[in-house]
């Protein structure tokens, strides 16, 4: 019996996959739609509740396709910056993150995590630098079958989940998923105003 107990405590613990640490606590508003979001081949985009934006793309189904170091190497190129091969994989297996791509080899850099917290200032969607809108441009070029998602805090105002959306859709993402809490409440004809 301990044995069993054993090998079946052994095979949990190595096929279980941990969901990845946001870079912002964010608290989903609740609706009653049960689609699921996909668990592979995803771009995430998320907003606080402050507004400020963070940015997350799996690697994919197959992970041999390193699609987040093929991302960061082409947004190098954009922004005319160089990782080291080291830095580009360490980034393939962070999580999400939300920052200036002036300050992300340093986010990639930090030992310390509570000062890599300190970094995650958002990423600029101003019209003077819409770094977001790059991110989106070149994550679908790198991940052609990438499914987009909006993960907004439940007090995020309004206006800054449009900006978004606008920005989503002058990048030709004209399907995203909302991403919210489930929340299952049974009603009765007693409940309803009249």
């Amino acid at each position: 019996m301990v044995d069993l107990f054993s090998l079946l405590l052994t095979f949990f613990m190595l096929t279980t996959s941990f969901r990845p640490q946001e870079a912002a606590p964010i608290e989903t508003p609740s609706s009653v739609s049960e689609k699921q979001a996909p668990d592979n081949d995803i771009m995430t985009i998320f907003i606080d509740k402050d507004g400020r934006v963070f940015f997350n793309i799996d690697n994919g189904k197959d992970t041999s396709t390193h699609f987040r170091e093929k991302l960061l190497q082409k947004m190098a190129e954009q922004y005319k910056l160089t990782f080291t091969p080291k830095e580009l994989d360490k980034f393939s297996k962070m999580s999400s993150f939300g920052m200036p791509i002036k300050n992300l080899k340093a986010w990639i850099n930090v030992k310390d995590p509570k000062d890599r917290d300190k970094l995650q200032e958002g990423i600029p969607t101003d019209s003077t630098d819409n770094q977001l809108a790059w991110w989106v441009r070149m994550a679908r070029l790198t991940n052609l079958g990438a499914e987009v998602a909006i993960k907004g805090d439940a007090d995020t105002k309004y206006t800054d989940v449009k900006k978004i959306m606008d920005l989503l859709q002058e990048n030709k993402v004209n399907k995203f998923n909302l991403v919210t809490n489930l929340l299952r409440e049974e009603i009765s004809l007693k409940d309803i105003p009249k």
